[in-house]
């Protein structure tokens, strides 16, 4: 089943071979190794997949919540011995053809990964990152830059007042203003009394400024050695040649570390520990059913995998579904609105942690929800769980094995984080891949009708390691923390001398300096237009015939997976019928079928299927903005053993569905509310951008309706309605309505699975097979454009801003450079500005040719008026000041890196798919890239020149009550949620 040759004697001489494994069930081998020198681990994953995955990670184990593994994280890819640049990671974002490029902090591990599909591509990168690791400068004022630092704000005005400044500073700003971050925070706070988890390992905003420049270093000096590394590779390139590489650039300057960094085991409480804390909640939105109420329990050690996946199988009985124990619980209880965003089990961390709860609640509620959820419990201990549950709770757990992932992120460093949390703590980091054998045992175990009861009781019933944290909303909580942190600027200003304040202003100036100084980038490696492949990956499908269908088949490496499609023409709704479209999708397969209730129809789904869920796809004209089309899909995946199973529940779910359930469609409201209200700061610069673009045309309209900030305000008007039978009694009338007309619609089919069994998945499908009666599909309904000028208050500490213009279709030859432009204006002017002086997380532009809308961003930002600026003055940079070919060749790699990215073979047969039916086919794809090869300097001053002008521009940002009256003094409207 592999396509390589590997032998233990094949390793260079200065690592030794430690073990190896061969997992069928995955298509790869893992081997381990060990740096004679140092000690430092490498485990590779050999595949014949060309896209090659590198990553790096030293255990990191902060002390405090200063924030200093994070900060470091940042600091480290602002400049090395070898490429003593001032921003070598970004820079070589825009001189790569690299599938995946990024850094994260984890609770106790820093890791720099990084994936490419060309070899010369990844053997630059691979250079760069190490030289960033192990030989960072660690500059001073990249410190103050990435980190934190005092400005005037009058910059060079000693008597104006102080503020903190930093990206990492206005990052954490930002991920703490979500109540789901606290929430964990707070949790982790009480679980973990002694060991490093009971820190923010990202960093407190409070607690930030408190780390000095000394103690980065000292940090990186201990935790950023060889000694403390975990090197992992995956992909056709041999161990040994990244062995080769890893010994010439790094570890051959290195001698074994004698301090051992590790995570040690937390301490256990003997007796359940009750607590509450407080969130920020601004005074409008009241406090009413707004407090959280969580359970959690340490289950033991990560590296245990035995028990771990015991944990994870106990997990999944009580909280997998709707008809599981526990969650059905936490769905059903008056108590609550709906199950906690943490409900689940943790496996990240040293100790496995085990939560449930709820959120919509009131603190007065704790005792009683804690003794339901006991309850619970103790009934599974008592009684068990049928063994159809067990099993399919299992069956569940083998599905996420055997499933080839690569969608969001490359499959093999899905893989590689998969095993990193048993390298990390030292334990067997191949068995966390290798699991096939631990699942047959568990199957066995499942036998015994008391194995899942005696694992609840010993697991929680009789853990006393157990908090119970109420979280509750407090109103003037924000105004404090504000009030707080400008007592500490006062007094940290009344304690400086002159000497001192002139420090800051040379600070800031010779950051400023630095920040536009014009490093020599020729120094790095690049790779080139030359080194992009001639030809667009292609996927290509066989078309058949099914009673009257169309059928596409798709056969693809699935590893023992089928996924199908039921795909119908989107026919024509009313005004109600359409506001309730995205509703109707997500309730369609979460209510009951025929004689089936709901809770019946979950297990029914467990057992057969890895998912089943529907949503709808909507694209404009390749030539025509104005003109739409869209489809419903009912999308499953099941083992391939399976399939005939998926289909029957397929087949139900479009002829038996029953929207009688109104206390269900109840909850699923109030869940799918609880899940949007959450996502808004985590997703602030997406919401702002599609605000922006609202007023363009139809189909941005019902980007903002649909999965924006206006459709999140609708369905809140919503679910005001749901305590009123009627309201629901309409609610389910009209989702009969829309499930009439889809079934009527013109209907046609996607399988995709492995090429030899095709055949019979073809046969399989036919129950399904429907003409339908050709119900008229939708017509774009009359729309006329709008300016936006919008200021949407959440509940957020930072700002996200956006403009946006309109452009144009795909099919039009300035498509091709506007695409190119959003990279060329971030690389050389945004990124700078918006991120490295304005201190956000993130800032850029792009275009969508789906919408025809150019737009700028910017991410967890602390400005607000000053960005929309920088927006502008891009487009003056642009415009007025010479530029380099170099700079449009960088930006010409980044889109075509972005369209030649692989996915799993599953995603990429689906993407060929989904973009044929809307005319997207290889053929328009691949006549598209080559036209972004082409692009040249004076096509983007052009496209700039015609279409980013400033009476065409809509301006949209995403702020909190800190940012109302700056939006105000820009004349944004403000919009209500």
């Amino acid at each position: 089943m592999t396509h390589w040759s590997f032998l233990l004697s094949n390793v260079h001489p200065a690592f030794e071979p430690v073990t190896s494994a061969e997992i069928e069930s995955l298509g790869v081998r893992v081997e381990e190794y060990r740096h004679r020198a140092t000690g430092a681990q490498h485990l590779h994953i050999a595949s014949d997949n060309s896209e090659n995955v590198f990553l790096v990670a030293l255990r990191t184990v902060p002390h405090d919540s200063t924030g200093v593994a994070h900060i470091l994280e940042h600091t480290a890819l602002c400049g090395s011995e070898k490429y003593p640049v001032r921003d070598p990671f970004f820079m070589m974002i825009r001189r790569s053809l690299n599938t995946f490029m990024n850094a994260f902090t984890s609770s106790d591990w820093t890791a720099y990964p990084f994936a490419s599909q060309n070899r010369k591509d990844f053997d630059n990168l691979l250079d760069v990152y190490l030289d960033a690791v192990f030989f960072a400068r660690l500059d001073p004022l990249d410190f103050a830059q990435e980190g934190h630092r005092l400005e005037f704000a009058e910059t060079e005005n000693p008597q104006s007042d102080l503020v903190f400044k930093g990206v990492v500073f206005n990052e954490m700003k930002g991920a703490m203003s979500s109540v789901t971050s606290q929430l964990w925070q707070k949790l982790s706070k009480y679980l973990f009394p002694t060991s490093t988890y009971h820190f923010n390992s990202g960093g407190e905003p409070a607690d930030i400024p408190d780390l000095s420049y000394q103690q980065l270093v000292d940090f990186y000096r201990t935790h950023y050695h060889p000694s403390n590394a975990i090197f992992m590779t995956f992909g056709d390139i041999d161990a040994a040649e990244h062995q080769a590489v890893f010994e010439e650039k790094a570890l051959h300057k290195f001698d074994q570390l004698d301090e051992k960094i590790a995570v040690e085991r937390e301490k256990l409480y003997v007796a359940p520990v009750r607590v509450e804390e407080s969130y920020p909640l601004p005074a409008e939105e009241g406090d009413k059913e707004k407090t959280h109420i969580v359970l959690g329990w340490l289950l033991g050690d990560v590296t245990d995998l035995e028990q771990s996946l015991t944990a994870h199988l106990l997990a999944g009985v009580l909280l997998d579904n709707s008809a599981s124990p526990l969650m059905r619980l936490l769905e059903t209880t008056d108590l609550g609105q709906s199950p906690s965003p943490l409900c689940g089990l943790d496996d990240s961390q040293r100790e496995l942690v085990f939560v449930c709860g709820i959120e919509g609640s009131e603190r007065e509620r704790a005792d009683e929800l804690e003794k339901q959820v006991l309850k619970v419990l103790e009934d599974v201990a008592e009684n068990g769980v049928p063994y159809e549950q067990i099993s399919a709770a299992l069956h569940q757990l083998e599905l996420q094995q055997r499933e080839i992932g690569g969608d969001g992120y490359p499959y093999g460093l899905q893989l590689i984080l998969t095993a990193l949390t048993g390298a990390t703590h030292r334990g067997d980091a191949i068995g966390l891949l290798n699991i096939d054998a631990t699942l047959e045992k568990l199957r066995e175990q499942i036998k015994d009708p008391k194995f899942i009861a005696n694992a609840a009781r010993t697991l929680l019933l009789e853990n006393n390691h157990r908090i119970r944290l109420v979280l509750s909303p407090d109103s003037e909580m924000a105004e404090r923390t504000e009030l707080a942190e400008k007592v500490r600027l006062e007094e940290i200003k009344a304690g400086l001398n002159d000497q001192e304040k002139q420090q800051i202003i040379e600070t800031a100036k010779a950051l400023a300096d630095r920040q536009q100084r014009k490093d020599d980038e020729s120094i790095l490696p690049k790779v080139g237009v030359e080194d992009i492949p001639a030809e667009l990956p292609r996927v290509d499908g066989a078309i058949e015939d099914l009673n009257g269908n169309k059928i596409s088949r798709y056969g693809a490496g699935t590893n023992g997976l089928v996924y199908q499609q039921l795909v119908a023409v989107l026919p024509e709704f009313s005004d109600e019928e359409r506001l309730l479209l995205p509703y109707y999708c997500q309730n369609l397969s979460e209510v009951g079928l025929g004689d089936k209730d709901y809770l019946e129809v979950q297990q029914w789904q467990a057992a057969v299927a890895g998912s089943l869920h529907s949503f709808t796809s909507q694209r404009t004209a390749l030539d025509n903005l104005d003109s739409q089309s869209g489809h419903f899909i009912l999308s499953g995946k099941a083992l391939a053993a399976n399939q005939a199973a998926l289909t029957e529940l397929m087949q139900a779910t479009m002829e038996q569905v029953r929207f009688d359930e109104l206390p269900r469609i109840k909850e699923l409201l109030l869940q799918t509310l609880a899940r949007r209200e959450q996502s808004v700061v985590g997703n602030g610069h997406a919401l702002a951008m599609a605000a922006a673009s609202a007023g363009f045309n139809r189909a941005a309209a019902d980007g903002h309706e649909f999965g924006g900030l206006q459709g999140l305000r609708q369905l809140r008007a919503l679910v005001k309605d749901l305590d009123t039978d009627s309201g629901l009694e309409n609610i389910a009338a009209t989702f009969n309505g829309i499930h009439q007309k889809i079934l009527g619609a013109e209907r046609q089919f996607l399988v995709i699975g492995e090429e030899d069994k095709l055949s019979e998945f073809t046969s399989a499908l036919s129950p399904l097979a429907s003409s339908g009666s050709g119900n008229s599909a939708a017509t774009n309904g009359a729309f006329t454009p709008r300016r936006v000028q919008e200021m949407w208050v959440a509940n957020s500490q930072v700002n996200f801003c956006a403009k946006a213009y309109p452009t144009v279709p795909m099919s039009h030859p300035d498509a091709a450079p506007l695409a190119v432009l959003g990279g060329f204006l971030r690389n050389g002017y945004l990124h700078r500005t918006i991120r490295e002086q304005g201190g956000a997380y993130g800032g850029g532009a792009s275009h969508d040719v789906t919408i025809g809308a150019f737009r700028f961003y910017s991410y967890r930002d602390p400005r607000m008026a000053d960005t929309l600026k920088d927006f502008d003055a891009s487009v003056e940079w642009l415009l007025n000041e010479s530029h380099e070919d170099l700079q449009v060749e960088e930006a010409i790699l980044g889109v075509v890196g972005g369209m030649d990215k692989p996915g799993s073979p599953a995603g990429e047969a689906k993407k060929a798919f989904h973009s044929k039916l809307y005319g997207r086919t290889h053929e328009v794809r691949q006549a598209f890239r080559r036209k972004v090869t082409e692009v040249t300097l004076d096509d983007l001053q052009r496209v700039g020149k015609t279409y980013l002008q400033a009476d065409k521009a809509n301006t949209a940002v995403v702020t909190g009550n800190h940012g109302r009256d700056a939006g105000l003094a820009l004349d944004l409207h403000e919009e209500k949620l």
